[in-house]
């Protein structure tokens, strides 16, 4: 029961016929579909995405690997499961409240993505690797799809801005998770951390300069910690392309 090299679009857990959440009959006592999705979760947090298998999956559950085939066909069946399950987390604003802002949903969606995306670093590449049509991932769309509608943009604009906003998102926190996953290995803080990257770069050749000019901009972003730092970056980014969002909608 190996992956088949060349997975077609066709090919995922959420097509018709494919859901067990039972399992099939005569499986193994004791597991589910839920209880093998939060361990993949948990030990995809734990070890990433490189080191998840169903062999290491199996001993986390102490039960053998092939006691897991009763529930799912593949590998990537367990991590689209786990995918999807993720976005379980994210707190959906009701978008037809007529006295909440959009802008202010849309912010609460965006800060809400990039924070799962920071906590799962693992969540990035199968977003990009599977079709997120579990759901929980479409709860989310579909709720982002709405919010941004009451913006007001003709309805040939709002995919455009739905991606300017999300993949925006998806960049930032994929690049800020890394960024804490490579601090976690050193043993340091952000901030010690940050301290010796700027130090280390202050003596390269040629980097030293660049590093010159942006100084004062550095200066500028303030924070007096790393958190603070990428927030204010992160904030400030979304204000600019919400502002752009009411700059189309003003334009008609």
């Amino acid at each position: 029961m190996t992956k088949q090299a060349g997975r077609s679009a066709r090919d995922s857990v959420w097509r018709e016929g494919r859901t067990r959440r039972a399992g099939r009959s005569g499986q193994p006592s004791g597991l589910d579909r839920e209880r093998i999705t939060e361990a993949s979760v948990r030990l995809l947090d734990a070890e990433g995405l490189a080191k998840f298998s169903m062999r290491r999956l199996a001993a986390e559950l102490n039960v053998t690997a092939m006691s897991l085939y009763w529930y799912v066909d593949t590998k990537d069946d367990l991590l689209e499961l786990a995918l999807d399950a993720t976005y379980a987390e994210l707190r959906l604003p009701d978008p037809d409240t007529a006295d909440e802002d959009w802008r202010e949903q849309l912010r609460a969606l965006a800060t809400a993505y990039r924070g799962l995306l920071v906590r799962h670093p693992w969540l990035s590449p199968l977003a990009g690797r599977y079709l997120n049509i579990g759901p929980n991932s479409l709860a989310f769309s579909r709720v982002v799809q709405r919010v941004v509608r009451r913006a007001g943009l003709p309805a040939h604009g709002v995919t455009g801005a739905i991606s300017a906003v999300f993949q925006f998102v998806y960049g930032f926190g994929t690049i800020e998770g890394h960024f804490f996953a490579r601090i976690a290995d050193t043993g340091l803080s952000p901030e010690e951390y940050f301290e010796q990257a700027m130090s280390m770069v202050d003596e390269v050749p040629g980097t030293a300069d660049v590093m010159k000019e942006s100084k004062d901009l550095m200066a500028a972003r303030g924070g007096d910690t790393v958190d603070e730092m990428l927030d204010r970056d992160f904030a400030f980014a979304l204000d600019l392309l919400i502002a752009g969002i009411e700059a189309m909608v003003a334009r008609g």
